[in-house]
């Protein structure tokens, strides 16, 4: 690598809000749906960037997608952001098996001589619950951010899963004594009342999180997502100098024929899940949230709840995430 480029990126990581010295990186474990959007991608991208700057250690990605490609997806992923070695686990549960616009598609992609752009990488991923429960029983307590973009599938499994091998704890009693927060891209609040997504794909399991599960749960709805768009010309700045990096393809198969900029609907869980106190985000007073007979996520304060939501995102804020945004995904891998 030139040296003005190695000047040029250690700039950049002392620009964007560093980790503070001294402090250890949060440890993390991604729950995502990975192939039914782009901004799943744009998440993964952005947690891979914080853990170059040491700011998150990302203990395991886990899927509630089906798609026989999207596993091999996060390991070219993470392979090419220099993390090669992250665990990988997926529901026992069919949900959305299709393949979606990019998850198969990236790997048809060739280069000016035909081979290859991506290589599909072998890999065969293991069962969601168990994995998260040999994360978490390796964890400090209290410890572990949960960060849900998907469907809330895993977790769900995850309260009922029992005392075994891995652990003595039962799951709901391993979440208590591991983890610390859980943020999740989840529902609609901010006076919208609406079928979200991740919410719809698996009701039952959306029910159950927020009536049980025992920690801290900060809330992004669906409205906050929309409201901090990135579109293709911010796009084709940021990653200028790589147009072949996996999330710029993922974008341009994703967004192909749409006009319009694309929602960070998962993005927000991770920025808020890692940097919670920079001001990019401001937190309702807590309270409940719970997914009513219409499947939609009614919220009311409580000062003995657990839940908070993101506020709507003023213009200042909604300027400041899309640059820092912008920043970390298309920061260069430090491999």
């Amino acid at each position: 690598m030139p040296k003005f480029l190695q000047t040029l990126i250690l700039f950049g990581l002392l620009l964007a809000a560093p980790l503070a010295m001294g402090a250890a990186p949060i440890p993390v474990i991604f729950d995502t749906d990975m192939g039914n959007d782009a901004d799943d991608a744009m998440a993964l991208a952005i947690l891979n960037a914080f853990v170059d700057r040491g700011e998150c250690d990302l203990l395991a990605v886990t899927l509630t997608k089906t798609s026989p490609s999207a596993a091999p997806y996060i390991k070219m992923f993470n392979t090419y952001m220099g993390h090669p070695d992250i665990p990988i686990g997926i529901t026992g549960e069919e949900r959305t098996p299709e393949d979606g616009k990019y998850l198969a598609a990236i790997f048809g992609l060739k280069k000016e001589d035909g081979s290859p752009l991506f290589e599909k990488p072998a890999v065969t991923p293991e069962p969601a619950v168990p994995l998260i429960r040999k994360c978490l029983a390796a964890a400090e307590d209290h410890s572990v951010v949960m960060i849900q973009v998907g469907f809330s599938t895993n977790l769900a499994q995850l309260l009922d899963s029992p005392a075994d091998g891995i652990s003595p704890l039962s799951g709901i009693d391993l979440v208590k004594q591991k983890v610390r927060l859980l943020s999740t891209m989840f529902g609609a609040f901010n006076g919208r009342y609406q079928n979200e997504f991740n919410v719809m794909n698996d009701v039952d399991a959306a029910r159950k999180l927020m009536a049980e599960w025992p920690t801290p749960i900060w809330l992004s709805g669906f409205e906050i997502g929309e409201m901090i768009q990135i579109d293709r010309r911010q796009m084709d700045s940021a990653f200028c100098a790589d147009p072949d990096h996996p999330l710029m393809r993922t974008f341009i198969l994703y967004r192909e024929g749409w006009d319009g900029g694309q929602p960070t609907f998962d993005v927000t869980s991770v920025l808020l899940a890692i940097r919670p106190d920079e001001g990019y985000f401001n937190l309702s007073e807590r309270g409940k949230a719970r997914v009513n007979g219409d499947n939609v996520t009614p919220f009311a304060e409580d000062p003995e709840g657990t839940h908070q939501y993101i506020l709507e995102v003023t213009p200042e804020q909604n300027a400041r995430v899309q640059e820092a945004f912008l920043y970390l995904m298309s920061q260069p891998p430090l491999r």
